[in-house]
């Protein structure tokens, strides 16, 4: 299932992983580990904000994704299904029928 990972990152935690040059590296594994297909970078209620999408195989990869960004980072972290456009489409068609 296509998800959106949200992770907003404590301002604190954020910055001494930034001091220490870890947070460039969690992001990065984190990455590696889930593949997105797309990720940006933002602010969010004025704390520093991932956003990755990414196709979740099963509900068991949750803690080793979110495990890093809590204990590093003290990430609040979301997840919500989502669709692309021809997920849209598709499930669009179904209605008619």
């Amino acid at each position: 299932m296509r998800v959106l990972l949200k992770a907003c990152m404590d301002t604190d935690k954020a910055n001494e992983a930034i001091h220490n040059g870890t947070l460039g590296k969690l992001i990065q594994e984190t990455a590696e580990q889930i593949h997105p297909e797309a990720a940006y970078f933002a602010t969010d209620h004025g704390k520093r904000t991932a956003y990755m999408v990414f196709d979740l195989q099963d509900s068991s990869q949750l803690p080793m994704i979110s495990e890093p960004l809590f204990h590093h980072l003290g990430a609040e972290i979301t997840y919500t299904p989502v669709m692309d456009m021809d997920d849209v489409q598709k499930g669009l068609a179904r209605l008619g029928r």
